[in-house]
């Protein structure tokens, strides 16, 4: 009998270390189920529906690339990639440089109020994309906006934001600065701030200047972080939907239509999945490629000894 209560017990022993093991899984599967269902297999769809014919509720024949070609002869297309590639020629290195130069105010020593500044300068990060787009269309508007206001008391002629081409896309480049370049200070910001005094003190000792000291030691030492900062913020003016959307509804003549309102417009206008799909698709090889890009010439954002 002490034999088979020893085989019992050792069983008992096993079950209770396979349960041990399995709790931790248990924890993780409502993440991995949710994963699945609305990360994974979304992707792997839209890859399928690309090459179909998808559209509403008829039945989806194999069409193989002929969506992806479609896409790329549509001059719409086109036209929404170079009206992002002009936002992000601009806004991109404007943002990093507020973002640095703010970053480098907040990080100077004996500074009141810090915790203030860094709030306020974070604040339009926290404000909803579609309300602060809204009140960006009343400040901005052509007839009672308060901007054309103050242009029209120096005298200067009020400006058409909303019906000229390069004016729509200046609004753009506006709006985005004014909402993530505090995002790109707080982060900057931490990494100067991990950077060794020591550095420095030896600068300081050697006779150099704030201001070299900020080119030679400051900047060098940024590189990854603004690596990190400059891809992020390529692939988020690429994704610009909500602000061209509520203020200037693509247009004037489709001059801030983005990629992610073609896609928005086949998708859930038109119903055309496979079309949507295929955009979709492309859109992401080309943000891919760019991010590739600037990991070359930027060398990975290594640091030169």
């Amino acid at each position: 009998m002490s034999s088979i209560t020893s085989v019992e017990e050792k069983k008992i022993k096993k079950i209770k270390w396979d349960k041990k093991k399995l709790t931790p899984y248990l924890f993780l599967a409502p993440f991995f189920f949710f994963f699945v269902a609305f990360m994974v297999y979304p992707i792997f769809n839209s890859l399928y529906l690309s090459f179909t014919s998808a559209q509403g509720s008829m039945a989806a024949d194999w069409v193989g690339f002929k969506n992806f070609k479609s896409v790329l002869l549509d001059k719409l297309f086109w036209q929404s990639l170079r009206n992002v590639f002009v936002v992000l020629i601009i806004q991109v290195p404007l943002m990093l440089f507020l973002g640095t130069v703010l970053a480098n105010a907040l990080n100077r020593k004996g500074l009141k109020f810090k915790g203030g500044f860094r709030l306020m300068i974070f604040l339009p990060v926290l404000i909803d994309l579609v309300t602060y787009s809204i009140v960006f269309s009343i400040i901005f508007n052509e007839e009672y906006g308060i901007i054309n206001y103050l242009l029209t008391l120096i005298n200067l002629e009020p400006i058409a934001w909303f019906t000229n081409p390069f004016w729509a896309k200046a609004l753009i480049v506006i709006a985005v600065t004014w909402r993530w370049a505090g995002y790109n200070t707080i982060i900057i910001l931490s990494s100067m701030q991990s950077i060794d005094d020591s550095l420095y003190e030896s600068a300081d000792l050697d006779g150099a200047t704030k201001l070299q000291q900020f080119f030679q030691i400051t900047l060098p030492m940024l590189k990854p972080i603004l690596l990190f900062c400059a891809i992020l913020s390529t692939i988020g003016t690429i994704n610009l939907y909500t602000e061209p959307s509520l203020l200037t509804n693509g247009g004037p003549n489709n001059s801030t239509n983005t990629p992610v309102m073609y896609i928005f417009q086949y998708g859930f206008q038109s119903f055309n999945y496979g079309y949507a799909s295929a955009a979709a698709y492309i859109t992401t090889i080309i943000v891919g490629a760019l991010s590739f890009l600037q990991m070359k010439l930027t060398k990975g954002g290594k640091i030169d000894a």
